[in-house]
């Protein structure tokens, strides 16, 4: 293997969970639900993203083909995590979860 590729390959491995690590501290740190939304969808979409690259990249090399399944795998990724985030938005918007007193925006309040 060439050594620019080991280098490019473990580039994305360090991104990868780097953003995996932020990703997952945010979740545990941000104060409401919708603060600690972002942290799974963008921060960890990313660095799962970045993983899979380097993934693909090193089996891309020893097979000689691009994997199919790293190629579903990043598709799948990227279409359902925004789509769950807004799900899961949308049902805390319906639920009214309790909000902390700093985070601005609360639809649901009627301004009467």
């Amino acid at each position: 293997m060439p050594f620019w590729l080991e280098l490019l390959i473990c580039a994305c491995l360090i991104l990868g969970s780097l953003f995996a690590l932020v990703g997952a501290i945010g979740l545990y740190r941000l104060p409401d639900f919708f603060t600690r939304l972002h942290g799974p969808t963008k921060a960890t979409t990313l660095g799962v993203g970045g993983t899979l690259i380097a993934s693909m990249l090193f089996f891309a090399h020893h097979t000689g083909s691009l994997s199919l399944h790293e190629v579903l795998i990043t598709l799948f990724l990227f279409l359902t995590a925004p789509v769950s985030a807004h799900i899961l938005s949308k049902a805390a918007m319906q639920q009214k979860v309790e909000l902390f007193e700093q985070t601005r925006g609360q639809p649901w309040e009627d301004d009467h």
